[in-house]
């Protein structure tokens, strides 16, 4: 019965390692990641908006609002249709951003608004390196 009970917790102890270890966000790594972010984008304190807007205080933000930054249509329209990010909706954004925004407003039913395209142009379509880049972010957000 020991060694039954024993197998038993080692077999749970590897599915809760296993299900969850793909599923992790590290902000360090994401950190990394944003690197590449840093081309268009800023975050922190003292951010300011280059190509792109800063980003600090994103999660939680609607969408086309950062001060002083000149947004495209397509993001402003959605930003105006309801649109405030959050880690699932930065998640699904980041692989296509154009494709994002032009979905989430025909799905509001705007689907006149849905044209042109964001001035976001990469895409980062790894999906850890996407939880792990939300988990960098969340960092300078107001959301706890």
């Amino acid at each position: 019965m020991n060694q039954r009970l024993t197998v038993l917790a080692l077999v749970v102890a590897a599915m809760v390692l296993t299900s969850n270890s793909g599923f992790a966000q590290d902000a360090a790594k994401g950190e990394q990641v944003f690197k590449q972010c840093m081309t268009c984008h800023r975050i922190g304190p003292d951010a300011k908006n280059l190509v792109g807007p800063a980003l600090t205080g994103v999660i939680g933000r609607q969408s086309g609002t950062a001060p002083g930054f000149a947004y495209s249509a397509l993001n402003k329209a959605a930003g105006e249709n309801g649109l405030v990010w959050t880690d699932d909706l930065v998640m699904a954004y980041l692989p296509d951003p154009n494709a994002f925004l032009k979905k989430f407003l025909t799905d509001k039913g705007k689907a006149d608004l849905a044209t042109g395209s964001t001035k976001m142009t990469y895409k980062l379509e790894d999906e850890q390196k996407r939880k792990d880049v939300i988990a960098y972010i969340n960092k300078f957000s107001e959301k706890k």
